[in-house]
């Protein structure tokens, strides 16, 4: 039923339909006190970079399962895939809990505006469907895989200093010269936050990006000791790197969650279908997908539905 391939014709019509709009007025949006709506036929958007694509690729099996039929197109930018999602254009995509919260906090009320993503799950999820809400959206629960920043060093230097936690590390007082992006030097999940939260010595930022091949060299020679990444980054074996950590939960709930166009897909069976991944996916699990695709070089939609098969959530082809 789902035609996975490129779809240049509906894309093309979203981004000219999009470039005319910033979404619908909250005000016009009658939609929002309406049923939820059950269409038959769903677009599914990816936001463009291997994690989303996957969950993408995943969402459209299961929904197939459930007797949709879907379309994947990728929508590199928020700005644009956001607004089609409210206009039903997009029918449902794969969000991050704060981020995606901080996102539409900034649309609603300015890009100086205080962030409502927090280290706390239920707070944060309170805050992202009273602002996704009136905007025609349905926030569905998120499961238990979460894409955070994460801090890394080297096998080595944790069995030297006797590592486990951010925390281990603070109490250590080792100075710390971190490879990281520009930002870090300012943001609060950052050098400030380790500072401040972990008693973390940050000597010096380097300037090498998050999670990049160049910050992750620099670590693993010695330069730099430890590198911000992500918790479901693919390739930290391949330089010998750990995490550490984050145990007093510095960095924001940022759960995998499914946002969905209320008025299209907003139905007891999009959630149902879409629920049954949260009882399996992890964050291991999400970050070996990763692996697979970006270092094995194996298609996304091959991926995710072998991971989907191997868990029974859908039948082996």
């Amino acid at each position: 039923m789902r035609d996975g391939r490129t779809v240049p014709v509906l894309l093309a019509l979203l981004l000219s339909a999009v470039a005319c709009t910033t979404g619908p007025a909250l005000e016009d949006q009658g939609q929002v006190t309406g049923p939820p709506g059950d269409s038959k036929h769903l677009t599914i958007g990816s936001a463009g970079f291997t994690e989303s694509d996957l969950l993408a690729q995943m969402y459209a099996l299961l929904l197939d399962r459930a007797g949709y039929s879907t379309k994947v197109i990728s929508v590199t930018n928020r700005e644009i895939y956001e607004p089609a999602l409210e206009s039903g254009q997009i029918d449902v995509v794969p969000e991050y809990a704060a981020t995606f919260a901080d996102w539409l906090n900034a649309k609603k009320s300015g890009a100086d505006a205080t962030p409502v993503g927090s280290p706390d799950l239920g707070t944060t999820m309170r805050a992202l469907r009273a602002l996704a809400t009136p905007r025609g959206l349905t926030v569905l629960d998120p499961g238990r895989a979460v894409d955070q920043n994460a801090f890394a060093v080297t096998a080595p230097y944790v069995a030297k200093h006797r590592l486990r936690t951010l925390s281990d590390l603070g109490r250590s007082g080792l100075p710390v010269r971190l490879a990281a992006g520009d930002e870090c030097v300012q943001r609060p999940y950052c050098a400030p936050g380790l500072k401040k939260t972990y008693g973390i010595d940050i000597a010096a930022v380097d300037p090498k990006g998050v999670g990049t091949t160049q910050a992750k060299q620099a670590v693993r020679s010695g330069r730099d000791q430890m590198v911000l990444t992500t918790t479901t980054d693919a390739t930290l074996d391949d330089f010998g790197l750990v995490l550490l950590a984050d145990d007093k939960h510095l960095q924001n709930a940022d759960y995998l969650v499914p946002v969905v166009n209320r008025s299209r897909a907003g139905s007891p069976g999009v959630r149902d279908a879409l629920d049954r991944l949260n009882t399996v996916l992890t964050t291991a699990d999400l970050a070996r997908m990763n692996e697979q695709v970006d270092s094995w070089r194996r298609l996304p939609e091959d991926v995710a539905r072998n991971y989907l098969e191997s868990k029974k959530l859908i039948p082996r082809s």
